[in-house]
């Protein structure tokens, strides 16, 4: 038997007792509006989240609107640029995917094609919406029973990630995504631990689905299209119109936080509407065609009002490190199970964190000041990888990774805030430093060649150390590094007036393809060839 369908049955028969006592015994509904619906309806007990009851009042209820907050915008106007300048503390609404970089199946594509290209065995986690309960379900099953004529009850499929399926070629996620992802720009292909797939989900919705409100694992931002809902107007053809879903936000405030985290622990949690405890919960619909990007921390919940497809993904980035911290803390306090965590979500903020220091070292060498939101996103990460080193000792986790030295790269980061404070109290007797945009896609360009050439000048350093009181004589290596930092400076400032100096010492002047001959009579000889910045062999 199927495991939602378990819930159901009284006194189960099996196969050989059927044809003599007749088939299994199913539980008898007393009522609409409990988890356990055989509980009497006396009136004595509240309605529960998820119930038909519950649903039909929602559906009355009265909300602020989601115009107070939602921010509309074209696809090509969402950059990073706009949101390391403007911030991104409200949801934001996308009408249509022109400039979006989003790519995705065209609103015919159905539950029967997801089966076809994730495959109808491939074993899904469901939510019987009217008890609010997980249980397991091949995908074949689940389809099945969804194009029912008849289906006696709501299941909601919201966590089904398809990126390593035949599927995942089929939705590009939004450009923004692939930019700022810490997945997509901080972990690395050698990583012991296995990458995180967040970024690809498949959301199939029965009418009535409901979600109560949350907050998206570790604190993650979310991306979420509505590529089609069903009307009721034909119920036996597919008519794919412009219905809706339903978002109920909450703003991330701490004293939301607070409460949130109150009713989440509380025992009678789904007997409590979440939006009656806050000043203000807004109604947002979301139409077909629609996308919106939710920023980290935002409490909601979601009604699908018509069978309806959706696809979505998470992502952790920059831009509010801190909220992210905090809502995985929560997590950490409330016990939520591994299953519903950010998979290995310390191990990714220690990646982070040595990028971030290579980051603010490459701003202060160039005399630039890193933009606000960073500098207190670095403060954030210090704090939270400090705690878990402590906790390390008593709880052993395990997520720092191997090449990584936790408390060196912890002083590391340190002293750069202590940089840039002391720049900062100088700066406020003066007239101060500029500060510079300096975004994950700039620095990209020259991020292979900067990390070679840090380690040739690490290498070099300990090749001479017992050297290091006698006259210090020219280095290939200098050569190599002389080089490299003024092609980094091309890259990232803009062409430089040639340096003499610089020439007399590298043969010719850096273009698009440049070699970089030396002295062949030492062991230590190099010959590198560098295409716009990149050491290529």
């Amino acid at each position: 038997i199927l495991e939602h369908h378990a819930a159901d049955i009284d006194v189960y028969h099996c196969p050989n007792c059927e044809p003599i006592h007749g088939p299994s015994m199913m539980k008898k509904r007393n009522n609409w509006h409990r988890h356990d619906y055989t509980e009497p309806n006396d009136g004595t007990r509240p309605v529960q989240a998820g119930t038909a009851v519950f649903v039909q009042q929602l559906q009355a209820r009265s909300f602020a609107s989601g115009h107070e907050i939602l921010v509309p915008m074209q696809g090509s106007q969402v950059t990073q640029h706009y949101l390391e300048r403007e911030g991104f503390h409200y949801p934001i609404a996308v009408h249509d995917l022109d400039g979006l970089g989003l790519k995705l199946p065209p609103p015919s594509f159905s539950a029967s094609d997801v089966e076809h290209y994730v495959g109808a065995n491939k074993v899904i986690d469901v939510i019987d919406v009217a008890r609010q309960a997980d249980s397991k379900l091949k995908l074949g099953e689940f389809v099945k029973y969804y194009y029912q004529p008849e289906r006696p009850k709501v299941l909601n499929l919201i966590s089904l990630e398809f990126s390593d399926t035949r599927m995942g070629d089929l939705v590009e996620v939004p450009e923004i995504v692939q930019k700022m992802s810490w997945v997509e720009n901080y972990w690395p292909d050698d990583s012991f631990f296995p990458k995180p797939f967040v970024q690809k989900y498949c959301l199939i919705g029965m009418k009535n689905s409901y979600t109560d409100f949350h907050i998206d694992f570790g604190g993650t931002s979310v991306w979420y299209h509505v590529l089609w809902v069903r009307t009721e107007a034909y119920p036996v053809m597919w008519c794919y119109c412009y219905g809706e879903k339903i978002f109920y936000l909450i703003k991330p405030t701490k004293a939301n936080l607070a409460l949130y985290e109150s009713w989440s622990s509380s025992p009678n949690q789904s007997e409590v509407f979440f939006g009656d405890k806050v000043d203000k919960c807004y109604k947002c619909v979301v139409k077909q065609g629609t996308t919106i990007f939710l920023p980290p921390g935002w409490i909601h919940a979601v009604l699908t009002s018509q069978d309806s497809m959706a696809f979505g993904g998470n992502f952790l980035h920059n831009l509010n490190i801190g909220m992210q911290l905090r809502c995985y803390e929560m997590e950490r306090r409330l016990k939520t199970p591994d299953l519903f965590k950010f998979p290995y979500f310390e191990a990714i903020c220690w990646y982070v964190a040595k990028n971030l220091l290579e980051t603010l070292k490459e701003l202060r060498e160039d005399k630039c000041q890193p933009q606000g939101y960073l500098v207190d996103g670095v403060k954030a990460l210090i704090s939270s990888l400090k705690t878990w080193l402590r906790r390390e000792l008593t709880q052993p986790n395990s997520e720092v990774p191997d090449h990584i030295r936790p408390s060196r790269l912890i002083k590391a980061l340190t002293q750069e805030i202590r940089f840039l404070e002391d720049e900062s109290n100088k700066a406020g007797k003066s007239q101060g430093s500029a500060e510079c945009s300096l975004s994950r896609s700039s620095l990209e360009k020259g991020y292979q060649a900067q990390r070679a050439a840090r380690w040739l000048l690490d290498h070099r350093h300990r090749h001479h150390l017992h050297h290091h009181h006698s006259r210090k004589l020219p280095s290939n290596l200098d050569v190599l590094e002389l080089h490299t930092l003024e092609v980094l400076k091309r890259l990232e400032v803009g062409p430089l007036k040639e340096d003499p100096a610089f020439s007399s010492k590298v043969n010719g002047k850096f273009k698009k393809v440049s070699a970089v001959a030396v002295d062949g009579s030492h062991d230590n000889a190099l010959r590198l060839v560098l295409c716009n910045g990149k050491i290529m062999r």
